[in-house]
């Protein structure tokens, strides 16, 4: 990490992904922020830069007011955000004029022509500029302006409450140092020089080092006896802490900070020494003689020693870190009459599996936005400002959600108990399983596969997608014949449940595609690259189906056939592609035929549409497959793909021709 302290004199940032704040404490919440940082600075293969102010800007917009205490001084806050892996530190001098600045001059004097931020990370609270007149709606608002674009964090919350400094602060002054040490992710620190004091502690058998803190805005805790680790030359000592005003020995007039090292005889007078607090054991009180006092002190001892045992068993406040395993993420469009009709049960089976729900929209103008703020107004809505479609919809909405899985559901899905827990287990359990659905019925049919996933999804030899289940646009009834889980080719889109690290590494969803067959595209280069797609079948959705895009229409048609043209030529081997291609256009021409005999004019112009735009994007498509192949070759698990859920033969043939309409008829 670079830590820059001249913000005149700074670095040419590559694709600099930013994010601004005060970071006292760097808690929780905070590495929330950093962590997502640090995966989108990836994702765009940037450069990750934290923002911070020195003095706490509270301390000078507000100087008549009392001193903000402080949970880390800067030093600590430099060696906290250290360990957080970024590439830059930026320590900017908060000063009256820069108090001063406008929201618009924040935006362009600061952020703009120092970093130009290719992405701005900011909390669930940030605000800027003169009197708080800044924040994300106004960002975002001068974002294409300026050519960035702006990633909302949502808040971490703990115990039902968010994680902030202001709450710890609170926590520490009344003595609830677990609670503070969960919130901040580790133990809260005190650090500075052992002076000399009235060494009274000495004479009666418990010789402490008095300390004189590193910064005197630092936040001391309430008084009282805490267990406490201390450090010193690289090695670690069990130690009782004291704050107060030692009312049986001296009664001092100033609160003092005393530290006794258990089993400790080494003379450190102007040594630095740095403890950790671990857990609040009584609080300060008079006795009637030092007698009194040690006896207390010896009790006092063994429930420290006991305190400290139990945090070394049970507690590891450096590891814990509060990620999201499972979000669910619905992507909307004009979509009001899905969400109130299925949101209310899939936030039901969200709250049971201890997951989260976000919703992405795609820029809605049928009032689902309002809606959403006013009935579920604790539910992240995440703003897109133009309709991205399906594809480059989920791929900007998930850059701003912190998950170890994502479920990509549809609106139009309803959602019941248990899926997500199976899913998430079947992906706990397979570290080679990159992608898993579970089963797909129809919801106006209910007994009967749905068609846009069913039970898991296959492909043929010419790049033809079907299912178990599904065939063309023939759905079965379920009787249970695919009950048993089953690896499979590609999984669907309605309900995508993905590694979230994968998703991002290999690229996503192809935003060409709009909508339809990218989750197959997707799939087919995770196969490429040894993972497993899987059907966890054990579990089922209902799924409305054509809610946003019917399915038998001319749109729909442009994209099916140019989508799987697309998708052939960037994953099927070169010497396949040379003949595939061209059987496949045929083949497309015996559609049109039958789409004649049908009377459907608009879905033979689709098709010629879809041919033509195919071949303009030619050259667009070559260079993706040279992109998306780099990343398969980096991130293969096995030498050679995975063509598990591929069939080895033509759907067309046998559904046409052999007239085999099941998928059990023709994969036997």
């Amino acid at each position: 990490m670079q830590v820059h302290y001249d913000i005149g004199n700074l670095p040419e940032f590559r694709q600099a992904v930013v994010t601004v704040g005060s970071f006292d404490g760097v808690h929780q919440g905070h590495r929330k922020l950093i962590r997502q940082l640090k995966r989108l600075s990836g994702i765009v293969r940037g450069e990750s830069i934290v923002v911070t102010f020195d003095p706490h800007p509270r301390n000078i917009v507000d100087p008549h007011d009392e001193r903000v205490p402080l949970l880390t001084s800067r030093e600590e806050k430099i060696r906290l955000l250290e360990e957080t892996g970024i590439d830059h530190l930026v320590i900017v001098p908060f000063t009256l004029d820069f108090a001063q600045l406008t929201a618009d001059e924040y935006i362009e004097k600061f952020l703009v022509r120092h970093f130009r931020p290719r992405y701005i990370l900011i909390g669930f609270n940030h605000r800027f500029g003169i009197h708080r007149q800044g924040d994300v709606r106004f960002l975002r608002w001068k974002a294409d302006a300026f050519g960035y674009e702006v990633i909302q964090v949502t808040g971490t919350r703990l115990d039902g409450e968010p994680v902030s400094s202001s709450r710890i602060r609170k926590e520490l002054a009344s003595n609830q140092v677990d609670k503070a040490n969960r919130l901040l992710g580790r133990p809260y620190p005190l650090s500075g020089i052992v002076v000399k004091g009235d060494q009274v502690g000495r004479t009666i058998g418990f010789p402490t080092a008095n300390l004189r803190l590193d910064d005197k805005d630092k936040l001391v805790p309430g008084d009282g006896i805490y267990a406490a680790f201390a450090y010193w030359q690289g090695q670690r000592f069990k130690a009782m802490l004291y704050i107060g005003r030692k009312p049986t020995l001296t009664h001092s007039v100033h609160r003092v900070t005393e530290v006794h090292l258990i089993d400790f005889h080494e003379q450190i007078y102007g040594e630095h020494l740095l403890v950790e607090i671990i857990a609040f054991i009584r609080e300060d009180k008079q006795f009637n003689d030092t007698e009194s006092l040690r006896q207390q002190i010896l009790t006092d001892r063994k429930q420290i020693l006991m305190a400290l045992e139990d945090h070394e068993t049970f507690q590891n406040y450096r590891s814990t870190e509060l990620i999201q395993k499972t979000a669910v993420a619905i992507l909307n469009y004009n979509g009001l009459v899905h969400l109130q009709r299925y949101l209310p049960g899939v936030l039901k089976a969200v709250r049971e599996a201890g997951a989260e729900c976000h919703i992405i929209d795609n820029a809605s103008t049928d009032g689902s936005v309002a809606w959403l703020h006013a009935q579920h107004p604790d539910l992240p809505v995440i703003e897109l400002r133009r309709n991205w479609g399906f594809a480059g919809g989920y791929n900007k909405g998930l850059l701003h959600i912190e998950a170890q899985y994502y479920f990509i559901l549809n609106s139009d899905v309803e959602l019941g108990s248990g899926v997500l827990e199976r899913l998430s287990e079947c992906l706990d359990q397979n570290p080679d399983i990159a992608v898993v659905q579970p089963k797909i019925l129809d919801d106006r049919e209910r007994d009967h596969f749905e068609y846009a996933g069913a039970a898991g999804g296959w492909i043929d030899m010419l790049g033809y997608p079907f299912c178990r289940g599904r065939i063309f646009n023939i759905t079965e009834e379920d009787s249970g014949q695919y009950d048993q889980p089953s690896e499979i080719f590609w999984a669907s889109g309605a309900a995508f449940f993905v590694r979230s690290q994968l998703f991002h590494q290999f690229g996503g969803f192809d935003p060409q595609f709009f909508a339809h067959l990218e989750e197959i595209d997707l799939c087919w280069r995770f196969k490429r690259a040894g993972y497993r797609v899987w059907a966890e079948t054990t579990v089922k959705v209902h799924h409305l189906g054509g809610g946003t895009l019917a399915y038998d229409t001319p749109r729909k048609a442009y994209l099916n056939f140019r989508n799987s043209l697309i998708t052939l030529l960037k994953n099927e081997r070169p010497l396949d592609v040379i003949w595939k291609i061209p059987v496949r256009m045929l083949l497309d021409y015996a559609a049109i035929l039958l789409f004649l005999s049908q009377g459907k004019i608009q879905h033979v112009l689709s098709v010629l549409r879809a041919q033509l735009d195919f071949l303009l994007t030619l050259p667009l498509s070559i260079l993706k497959r040279r992109y998306h192949q780099d990343a398969v070759n980096q991130l293969r698990i096995k030498p050679r793909a995975n063509l598990k859920g591929q069939y080895n033969g033509s759907i067309v043939w046998e559904f046409f021709l052999n007239d085999r309409k099941s998928f059990r008829e023709i994969i036997r």
